[in-house]
């Protein structure tokens, strides 16, 4: 039986997953593949780390002994980060070896880079557990939805901050309390800036609208902004107005050209990513011959993450035992503008202290005419004191409009503070 002998580069979290699955399924690999998989080298920063149930003969800290073995075919980078991830992928490659990666960070940067030299030495780049974890999503866009134009891609893919959001709408929380819960169940990170900032997410959201759309978006082109200054104020006016709040990832392909960002969304309670719970994630598509699909399940963790890995390696060899590497390469194909994100248009939520006194919503709503914001809606809570608390739902309108509109309106003597901002969808 022929084997197909393959490398690790990382042996953390991810890696000790694909390491345990691919060993698991050692046994139907035959059947799955039509040869066998053998894991010939893993490399290790540090070679003296006690590693339970992991062979200490295949470890090495020498690249070296991995790219420049004729045997290894698959090189599996699960190590992170820009550098020495992308040295080492370019360099497996001009070897003559396919690639597997989970490396978001290095994909939306520099995946352009990656992909054309996959493609010139005729080699696999597959990287499924970049973006979702365990759900498949970027084999579905490039292969089950390769008929279809993709107008629209919206996404839960950062499970630390949908535990959060879950945590503050279902409990109560405010953020700091729902943030330490993440931390002490190991959903969220000492430094959990890229989650809640939604770093994460943009990463994510530019691989995506790249495949989506077919034309490069880099993690340069994503607006980002996070949960940070979501309140239970907030979450209470979600809850009034029948819907909840989320951190989404949002790429659109419009005739102006492409719209992504990540950004918190007040979302009806009706729509599927709406019930999306805890660490989950979900991707919804809107195609035009398939209409809507949703691809739901978890974002992240060592087995989820490990089975796409897993996944993309029996994907490369099968392709190494029908001698096909390098089918499917890069796809894209256009050069679509990218819009700068004051041109996109978005229905907002706006919640602000003012003072309670005769004409003060009529000098708002002149702020709000003069920038072509048209108002939706507007509640008043608190109206019996000196101060009130005004809500204002907004019809769709230019990013740069309601950003102009809010700069006066923070100016004006009769506001105290505009408490929160948020998208409606």
């Amino acid at each position: 039986m022929k084997k197909i002998k393959l490398a690790l580069l990382g042996l953390g979290t991810v890696g000790t997953g694909v390491y345990k699955l691919l060993n698991m399924r050692s046994d139907v690999m035959e059947q799955t593949i039509g040869a066998q998989l053998e894991i010939k080298k893993i490399l290790v920063h540090n070679m003296h780390k006690k590693r339970e149930g992991v062979d200490p003969a295949l470890l090495t800290d020498d690249w070296k002994e991995i790219v420049e073995d004729d045997e290894i075919r698959i090189v599996v980078e699960v190590i992170g980060r820009i550098e020495p991830a992308r040295t080492m992928i370019l360099e497996a490659l001009r070897a003559g070896k396919n690639v597997v990666s989970a490396n978001k960070d290095l994909i939306a940067e520099q995946g352009r880079e990656l992909l054309d030299t996959a493609q010139e030495t005729g080699a696999d780049f597959l990287f499924e557990a970049a973006v979702a974890g365990g759900i498949p999503i970027i084999r579905p866009l490039k292969q089950c939805l390769a008929a279809n134009e993709i107008s629209e891609v919206l996404g839960i893919v950062n499970g630390t901050t949908n535990y959060i959001l879950t945590k503050m709408f279902e409990d109560g929380m405010e953020f700091d309390d729902a943030l330490k819960k993440a931390q002490e169940l190991g959903y969220a990170e000492a430094d959990p800036t890229a989650d809640v900032e939604g770093l994460d997410a943009g990463r994510k959201v530019a691989i995506m609208a790249s495949i989506a759309f077919h034309s490069r978006v880099v993690f340069d082109d994503v607006y980002t902004e996070g949960i940070s200054k979501i309140t239970a104020a907030d979450i209470a006016y979600a809850k009034e107005f029948d819907s909840v709040i989320k951190l989404l990832g949002v790429a659109r392909n419009t005739p102006e050209g492409i719209e992504a960002g990540v950004y918190p969304v007040m979302l009806d309670e009706d729509h599927p990513l709406a019930s999306v719970r805890n660490s989950f994630n979900a991707v919804f598509i809107h195609g035009d011959a398939v209409d809507d699909a949703m691809f739901y399940g978890r974002g992240a963790g060592e087995m989820p993450t490990a089975s796409a890995v897993a996944g993309d390696v029996i994907d490369v060899a099968r392709d190494i035992v029908y001698g096909c590497t390098g089918r499917i390469s890069c796809t894209c194909y256009r050069q679509l503008r990218v819009k700068p994100f004051g041109e996109a248009e978005n229905k907002f939520f706006i919640r602000m202290q003012v003072k309670n006194r005769p004409g003060v919503l009529a000098q708002i709503a002149q702020v709000f005419g003069e920038h072509e914001v048209s108002i939706a809606r507007v509640v008043q809570k608190n109206a019996k004191t000196e101060q009130a608390e005004l809500v204002i739902v907004t019809e769709k309108v230019k990013e740069l409009n309601m950003k102009d509109a809010l700069e006066e309106l923070t100016k004006m003597e009769n506001i105290s503070e505009v408490s929160s901002v948020i998208r409606e969808f």
